[in-house]
């Protein structure tokens, strides 16, 4: 059974999604405290997170960093309505996804299941085991990138991006594709949560962000990887 960890410190919001939750057939459950959720994490194995950034001991921006240091567990991360640095800043520092207070239970549900059925896909993928791209190696099996040799840390949401951009390098991708394809076809978010991941996927890869290299622009459309046969 698919294991969610709640962390949220209103009681009211918890118990909800846990009586929700549990209907949908997840095994759910909750913690109120930051300070609480690494060690809950080790020993509850969740193969979800919906995280709170407003939590007593520790915020959830800084449960996050911690996460990502030892995890790839995806994580949507709950955010105040219209506060578009929490949201910029909690998948900078790795959540695959974020949703505004108060939301609906269906639209978290939509999140959750696309995120889940993406993370099951890629276990399926057809049988490749890695590609290499100019100065990038991606370990399809490992789900790790490295970069020169040296090993290059990616959220979940952050190789799934990846390596759907990689699968499909030399081709222009519409941005409804990828988020089709990466965030899942029942995605409801917001565009920007695509340009987000770009910029954090530069920042780790390119040398220089600001004139990329790898991930390419494409204006007006969307996105493509470089062709293997363009790096020299």
């Amino acid at each position: 059974m698919t294991k969610i960890l709640i962390v949220d410190d209103e009681p009211l919001i918890v118990e909800s999604l846990i009586y929700s939750l549990e209907r949908e057939g997840f095994q759910v459950k909750g913690v109120g405290d930051g300070l609480m959720v690494e060690e809950v994490v080790r020993e509850y194995q969740p193969d979800l997170i919906v995280l709170d950034i407003l939590l007593p001991g520790l915020n959830g921006i800084e449960v996050c960093k911690r996460l990502r240091a030892e995890s790839t567990i995806p994580i949507i991360m709950l955010t105040a309505r219209g506060d578009e640095l929490d949201r910029v800043l909690g998948l900078e520092v790795g959540a695959d996804d974020y949703l505004p207070k108060p939301f609906s239970f269906r639209e978290l549900l939509a999140r959750i299941r696309a995120i889940l059925r993406r993370v099951e896909m890629d276990r399926y993928y057809p049988p490749i085991t890695d590609l290499t791209i100019g100065n990038l190696h991606l370990d399809f099996t490992a789900r790790r990138l490295s970069k020169k040799g040296k090993e290059i840390p990616l959220s979940a949401r952050e190789y799934d991006l990846l390596s759907f951009l990689m699968r499909n390098a030399g081709q222009a991708l519409s941005r409804e594709t990828i988020l089709s394809q990466v965030w899942g076809e029942e995605w409801v978010g917001d565009e920007r949560t695509l340009d987000v991941h770009i910029r954090w996927l530069r920042m780790k890869i390119e040398d220089d962000p600001a004139l990329p290299f790898y991930i390419q622009t494409v204006r007006g459309y969307g996105y493509r990887f470089i062709g293997a046969e363009e790096v020299e």
